[in-house]
């Protein structure tokens, strides 16, 4: 009897425990899909600020490298700038050079031809000089002797002569001891010019120069002040100063009108006046 009851109770429980058993398993179940939504929104949630932290970093990235690309094509273009300045500079200087080149040749020329010209007047103007000299009569040249046997006038002409010979250094140094031996000649002056122009024949343009300014200085009344000036004016041309030597040539025609150099003067002063700057 005791062995019914028990199975009848066991019998009653049973839809009971069936029931509790399929509840708690539907929660279980509904709770983990409950979790498994909130850990899909939280992954997808991520994953959207994953993708937008990556097109930031791609936004980034881009205006960063578009910047570095605009930075290196402005250096680029400053190089090609830079580069075609510095041809356009070299350009100019080449061309600078070739004119200042021109001009010196041009200066060279204008004087060698005007030193021609020159000559031939001088010697046309002396020919009467010669053929008067070769009749002189015989007291004259015996008075030359004498005076040709001085040392000093030994030593003058003798520098005289070297440089009438083109041997300009050995008259440069005739001169220069001419002037240092005999301080107090007569014939200083005209040592110093020659001294000059034996500086200026030997291209040593800057102390040809000052020596003729040192003669026109101390000798203001020698005749050879308008030769000195003239060889000032040409120092200055070889020089390139134009401007100096046209004051130069104006100061001598205006001050020595009479010197036979004054044609030579005004043809030379007409050229360098032509000469375009």
């Amino acid at each position: 009897m005791r062995k019914l009851i028990l199975m009848s109770v066991c019998l009653l429980s049973l839809p009971q425990l069936a029931h509790a058993a399929l509840f708690d398993d539907k929660e279980a179940r509904q709770q983990i899909q409950d979790l498994q939504q909130k850990t899909d929104a939280q992954n997808q949630s991520t994953q959207t600020a994953l993708e937008a932290i990556r097109k930031s970093i791609t936004t980034l990235e881009d205006t960063v490298k578009g910047q570095n690309l605009d930075l290196l094509n402005q250096i680029e273009a400053l190089h090609q700038e830079l580069s075609q300045v510095k041809g356009q500079l070299e350009v100019a200087e080449h061309n600078l050079e070739l004119a200042q080149q021109r001009q010196i040749d041009l200066y060279a020329d204008t004087d060698s031809r005007l030193r021609k010209l020159e000559g031939a007047a001088n010697a046309a103007a002396q020919a009467p000089q010669n053929n008067e000299a070769a009749a002189t009569p015989a007291p004259a040249q015996q008075s030359n002797e004498a005076v040709a046997d001085n040392a000093e006038s030994k030593a003058y002409d003798a520098a005289q002569e070297l440089l009438k010979a083109g041997k300009y250094k050995e008259a440069f140094e005739a001169f220069d001891k001419f002037i240092q031996t005999y301080s107090g000649s007569k014939q200083l002056s005209n040592a110093q010019y020659g001294l000059g122009y034996a500086q200026f024949s030997l291209k040593n343009y800057k102390a040809a120069m000052a020596t003729q300014q040192k003669l026109i200085a101390q000798f203001p009344e020698s005749p050879k002040v308008p030769d000195a000036k003239f060889n000032v004016a040409n120092c200055q041309i070889q020089l390139s100063d134009i401007e100096g030597a046209k004051k130069t040539l104006r100061d001598l025609i205006a001050g020595h009108p009479s010197s036979e150099l004054i044609p030579n003067a005004k043809r030379r002063l007409t050229i360098l006046e032509s000469i375009k700057k």
